[in-house]
């Protein structure tokens, strides 16, 4: 329990080091060595102690005056998040989204390698879809178990992710990322993490209408001053 209440206490910091991540890595392409924290936090609108609030979670260690070697800070974040190797999984839902996902160059997934698809539909099984098969959905199972997959993506409708989600658990999954809106019922080990689409964009449009009503409220005190 107590290291489940730490790690929601540093989900935040967690969400941020890619972020940080993807300015090192430009600063890797031009040559440079040192990143500081005042260079990392401008970017992101981020406070500089912030910055090394969240670094420090991955043990990488800066110079005073220079701040942290790229190298060491790319390597570090990507150890801590377990992106230094990929693992295999299985994308279930070979529809747009799962399409789409697939199509992705591996930097936009990073930790994970999909090796094959999954679909409910006949129509689609025996095709590649951007150079992995899509496999019949009752193969899951045994495919999860030969070949020792333990990572799952869901790309299925909302109504199927349960009755997927027990199969991949019943193959060996350990882990799921969730493209769906469902809440997943999973047994004690088995790790879920949700998309947010819906989440994402009901967010983009809350703030979208505060800037709108900003927007609408300076027009109106220009006309009437």
């Amino acid at each position: 329990m107590a290291r489940n209440l730490k790690r929601i206490a540093n989900m935040p910091s967690i969400r941020r080091l890619p972020l940080y991540l993807a300015e090192l890595e430009r600063l890797r392409v031009a040559g440079e060595r040192w990143a500081s924290t005042t260079r990392l936090a401008a970017e992101r609108d981020i406070d500089p102690t912030q910055v090394r609030k969240d670094l420090a979670l991955t043990g990488v260690v800066g110079q005073r005056k220079l701040g942290y070697p790229v190298e060491d800070a790319i390597r570090s974040i990507e150890e801590f998040l377990g992106w230094h190797r990929d693992r295999e999984a299985f994308l279930v839902g070979a529809g747009h989204l799962g399409t789409a996902l697939l199509g992705f160059q591996p930097r936009y997934r990073p930790g994970i390698r999909i090796v094959a698809a999954y679909d409910s539909d006949p129509a689609r099984h025996g095709a590649e879809l951007h150079g992995r098969p899509v496999r019949p959905l009752e193969d899951l199972v045994a495919d999860a178990r030969r070949l020792g997959v333990r990572v799952g993506v869901i790309t299925t409708p909302d109504a199927a992710a349960q009755t997927v989600t027990d199969r991949l658990v019943a193959g060996g999954i350990l882990a799921i990322w969730n493209f769906t809106s469902a809440a997943l019922n999973v047994p004690d080990g088995v790790v879920v993490e949700d998309a947010g689409l819906r989440a994402s964009l009901a967010m983009l449009g809350s703030r979208l209408q505060e800037r709108e009503a900003a927007d609408a409220q300076a027009a109106t005190e220009e006309v009437s001053s």
